[in-house]
């Protein structure tokens, strides 16, 4: 047979205008060599996995028969699934077998430019999303910043980027260059990201802008924006608000529903929780696994004990949802914090799932609250058969030994820690003013204003000793060297967060804090009188609940 040039066979398949006519030439070029020649199989390739005659199905089995697929074969079939919305993780999945192959994520970029692909907002947008997936943030942002035309696409995986690699304040920024920049505005999935990182950082009046951005561009009628702004006012502390969005919705699902029983529920308001889910069968809405954890939690934060067995007996039977792992977890909580302790370690060793170490946890804190020594020992014990235990689960320990005065313990427990070499994870606390989110940690001077700071928490500290504040010398701050007890509970980033709101807004204004990490004992008895003394309300978001300080008191009744 005499052999067709390799020019003459790229036209062939270039010609093509339907499918019919490219399975003919894959049939001819399976009966010859010229099926494995890169070039016109790029070129096969390309007419299979692109417009007009595009089969992702067909192009992909094709492209898995190639022994040895280069960067351009890679390049053809990501571009593929860029081009259709619904196969984004079909072209990450390729992207990771690219690089596992040992071809460099370099040369992906470098081959999208040398084959002309620099305008193609949809290759660079995917390709942004494939770093992003990636952790790679830095190439994605430089791809971003090569584009030569972005669309409203584009800006959002920039922000979803950011937000992905924890640089939640660089995408609150980009909110704002986006609005201001002379081509596309934010639409709703713009709106969406962007409220999700005003939740995660506490940043109300950021959030207040974009709720105001919402309703001018009309997008308060879509629902999902809506239910993402009952999360971002619940998470910022601020109920009121998320129950007025929800009561202006013109329409609500179970998404609607559980966002705001959950913002009521972490907020401590156990009661209008089980009345919103009662209201929420009323109008026929049917609840599912995660109505339940906000159900169960709410429960959990306002002692309900009575109520939570209710609903956790019922939920299986009544409603047909089976309890998951969360809502286990919310029922230790709960028993927890009403002293049943051995009621709740029955519980976990009773479930039909396997516990895990965040379970196992709660029990743990449960034990500090009420001393119970010999039963947090247990749960250690458990945690290190999961090989999960972790710098917090021993401050817990060490916190239940000191409270009992358990000397020699505490010491066992320090020494395992540094032979282990555990460390506690250095905290973090932001609070929003003026629309600018200001970060701070343990013993930080980075703030431009920080000797102002110093000297208002110097003051504050004063004034709380006059009205008789104690510093709860605990071994909760075992991990600082060379400082004080006394001088390291002073500054923790949570006290340093509410000097600066102190120090920058009027008196009686609300002190809004959001911290990454437990709020530590004395922290609590700081804010609980300086709410008092202060006539300052102040809300403080951990990585467990809400803790609403006033008039020298709290939300939580003092268990957390």
């Amino acid at each position: 047979m005499k052999r067709i040039p390799e020019k003459t066979i790229i036209s062939l398949v270039n010609s093509c205008t339907c499918k019919s006519h490219l399975l003919q030439v894959h049939s001819h070029l399976l009966r010859t060599s010229h099926f494995y020649n890169p070039t016109i199989f790029l070129s096969f390739l390309s007419r299979f996995a692109l417009p007009p005659l595009r089969d992702l199905s067909y192009s992909g089995r094709i492209f898995s028969c190639f022994p040895e697929p280069n960067v351009s074969l890679y390049n053809n079939m990501i571009r593929a699934h860029s081009l259709s919305r619904g196969s984004a993780r079909s072209g990450v999945q390729l992207y990771q077998e690219l690089l596992r192959s040992g071809i460099s994520s370099n040369a992906l970029s470098e081959t999208v430019a040398k084959d002309g692909h620099q305008s193609d907002c949809f290759l660079l947008t995917a390709l942004m999303d494939f770093y992003s997936c990636l952790e790679k943030g830095g190439e994605a942002c430089k791809v971003f910043d090569e584009m030569s035309h972005r669309n409203v696409v584009a800006w959002n995986v920039l922000i979803s980027c950011h937000t992905r690699n924890q640089r939640t304040l660089v995408a609150l920024t980009l909110f704002d260059m986006m609005r201001n920049s002379n081509g596309c505005q934010p639409d709703d999935v713009t709106c969406l990201l962007v409220l999700k990182a005003c939740a995660n950082l506490n940043a109300l009046e950021f959030g207040q802008k974009v709720h105001r951005y919402i309703v001018e561009q009309g997008l308060h009628n879509v629902k999902s924006v809506s239910n993402s702004l009952i999360t971002m006012y619940s998470r910022c502390g601020c109920v009121e608000e998320a129950y007025d969005v929800f009561k202006k919705m013109l329409e609500r699902d179970v998404i609607t529903w559980t966002a705001m029983i959950s913002g009521l529920a972490s907020n401590g308001y156990g009661l209008d929780a089980i009345e919103a889910f009662k209201e929420m069968q009323r109008e026929g809405i049917w609840p599912g696994e995660q109505t339940f954890t906000g159900l169960l939690s709410a429960c959990s934060h306002s002692g309900l004990v009575k109520e939570g067995r209710m609903f956790f007996n019922t939920m299986s039977r009544d409603f047909g949802v089976v309890p998951n792992i969360h809502h286990y977890g919310c029922m230790v909580d709960l028993l927890g914090r009403a002293g049943l302790l051995d009621e709740a370690f029955d519980l976990i060793t009773s479930m039909r799932i396997k516990p895990d170490a965040a379970m196992w946890r709660t029990l743990l804190g449960a034990c500090r609250i009420h001393q119970h020594n010999a039963l947090g020992e247990q749960v250690i014990e458990r945690l290190v058969e999961l090989k999960a235990q972790e710098a917090g689960d021993y401050i817990l320990l060490l916190n239940i030994y000191s409270s009992a005065g358990h000397v020699e313990k505490v010491m066992e427990v320090r020494k395992m820690m540094k032979e282990k070499g555990i460390r506690t994870t250095q905290a973090s606390s932001t609070i929003e003013l003026k629309g600018q989110v200001h970060q701070f940690f343990a013993d930080d001077i980075s703030h431009p204003r920080k000797k102002e700071i110093y000297e208002m928490l110097a003051e504050i500290n004063q004034q709380l000793r006059i009205a008789g504040y104690v510093a709860e010398i605990t071994s909760e701050v075992h991990n600082v060297q060379g400082k004080s007890d006394a001088y390291a509970l002073s500054y923790h980033s949570e006290k340093l967060a509410i000097a600066f709101g102190v120090l920058s807004t009027p008196p009686g204004t609300t002190i809004r804090v959001a911290k990454d990490l437990r709020i530590c004992l004395d922290c609590h008895n700081f804010c609980k009188v300086l709410s008092a003394v202060y006539n300052r309300k102040v809300i403080i978001r951990d990585r467990n609940r809400f803790h609403h300080f006033q008039e020298g008191r709290c939300s939580c009744s003092d268990y957390w």
